[in-house]
């Protein structure tokens, strides 16, 4: 039998795998965010659900999980616990009762003024320049908007 050293399959090498770097970036970046949300109680996927409602005040948990690339089996517990904290209610629609509602409370509002400098303090863990930052963001996103869901 044969020896596998790796070079028969490049394919499955994992240099050759643009999910890794991915990965691990995201990793890296959200790992950096945990410190400094800890103190607010805040997990990562809050904060961008706070970051969302924060620009929309009330939005469809469905808009959300779009927005947020999440489904629904991890948002609606996520929701739940969010809304025991105080930070947002949730309420059906009346009109269609199978569209629930998101809206923050005055205490989830009140977080933003303590997470306002949470973009700058994790940008200055980031060393790329504004440019390269700026061609990131807009590949991940040509990316994001290029798989199909």
């Amino acid at each position: 039998m044969r020896e596998q050293n790796g070079t028969e399959y490049p394919q499955l090498k994992l240099d050759n795998q643009i999910c890794f770097p991915l990965y691990a970036c995201a990793r890296k970046v959200i790992g950096a965010y945990t410190p400094l949300l800890k103190p607010l109680g805040l997990t990562y996927t809050q904060y961008i659900v706070l970051l969302e409602l924060w620009e929309k005040e009330k939005e469809k948990v469905g808009d959300l999980c779009h927005r947020l690339y999440l489904d629904c089996g991890t948002v609606t517990p996520m929701l739940k616990k969010m809304e025991e904290c105080g930070w947002l209610t949730r309420c059906r629609c009346k009109v269609d009762e199978r569209v629930v509602y998101v809206a923050l409370t005055e205490k989830g509002r009140a977080l933003r003024e303590q997470a306002k400098d949470i973009p700058q303090q994790v940008a200055s863990c980031v060393s790329l320049s504004q440019e390269d930052s700026y061609e990131l963001y807009r590949l991940l996103h040509k990316l994001l908007d290029s798989i199909e869901e």
